[in-house]
């Protein structure tokens, strides 16, 4: 039954394309032209770099510094705090392409990678600070509440998501392997980190073009019933922040709906995490569950902001 609704639902999507050629290439110019100009300046040397701590096996340096503050503060292990950095400083999907390169490499267990996913994959300060407050909202007076907000419920949310991972035990412990491949330095290392930092930004892209022309493809319906407006923005998370703030819809409600939005990531962000973490056994429901939990408790917090404090 899933596989022929799977099937029929790439069929209708065929069928819409063949019907409204004009959308599907607006929507793969915005998705190549978002892609092009903003995630792969931002997001690709971040993505070269914790490769190459990865290939040299550095990031114990990173477990030295930070390790142990971290540990004491979420339960995770010293390699793990590695992913509590990449998560929340530079955006999605670092968070989980990090927890997912830990886990291959044998760092940390399948365990500590979803309670790691439950928060540490989030949209990046730098994204919240330009194309949120600045570019959306215009409302600098926001910024701090709304960098508070949206990175401090997932780490209030660690003190709940640790409880279905931990098992009884008080903190994740380092993997310790039996051989570690350290790789000496040189270019062969530097090429195989660029490779694999290209075939991983080509596979976002490839998923930011793929949903904005499915959102382009609704928007192009003259009739659009409510349900389907509602759940439009979601699909994307840049484009549904623009949907969000042209809707000319109260900004008591805007912005709780920004912030929400931001904080889930939209459908595009759950799959290019199911594509970081597609080679280990952890499940993608856990987390999509985990990451509407997280973006409604934001979405109220921020609610509470505007009409209380």
């Amino acid at each position: 039954m899933k596989h022929s609704l799977s099937k029929a639902g790439i069929i209708l999507l065929f069928a819409f394309m063949l019907i409204y050629p004009k959308a599907v290439f607006n929507g793969a110019s915005e998705g190549l032209l978002l892609w092009f100009q903003i995630i792969l300046p931002t997001l690709f040397p971040f993505i070269m770099i914790t490769n190459l701590l990865l290939y040299t096996d550095s990031i114990h340096y990173i477990s030295r510094l930070f390790g142990r503050l971290l540990s004491g503060i979420f339960k995770v292990s010293k390699n793990g705090s590695f992913a509590v950095i990449a998560g929340f400083l530079c955006g999605y999907p670092m968070g989980a392409k990090v927890a997912g390169d830990l886990i291959k490499g044998e760092y940390i267990t399948e365990d500590e990678g979803k309670y790691l996913l439950s928060f540490c994959n989030n949209t990046s300060p730098v994204f919240i600070m330009n194309f949120i407050i600045w570019k959306t909202l215009d409302r600098e007076e926001l910024l701090i509440p709304s960098i508070l907000i949206l990175l401090g419920t997932p780490m209030l949310l660690s003190l709940i998501f640790r409880r279905f991972y931990l098992k009884g035990k008080k903190c994740f412990q380092n993997q310790r392997r039996e051989t570690r491949n350290e790789r000496k330095w040189n270019f062969q290392v530097v090429d195989d980190c660029i490779m694999d930092g290209f075939e991983t930004i080509t596979k976002v892209g490839g998923y930011i073009i793929l949903f904005s022309v499915i959102l382009s493809l609704f928007q192009s319906f003259s009739l659009k019933p409510l349900l389907l407006q509602i759940m439009l923005p979601s699909l994307e998370v840049t484009n549904g922040i623009a949907i969000i703030g042209k809707s000319g819809i109260d900004f008591g409600l805007m912005y709780p709906a920004i912030i929400g939005l931001t904080s889930f990531g939209g459908f595009c962000a759950a799959a290019q995490t199911q594509c970081m973490i597609q080679k280990t056994n952890i499940s993608i429901f856990p987390y999509i569950i985990e990451k509407l939990v997280t973006a409604a408790v934001a979405s109220l917090i921020a609610f509470l902001y505007l009409y209380i404090i």
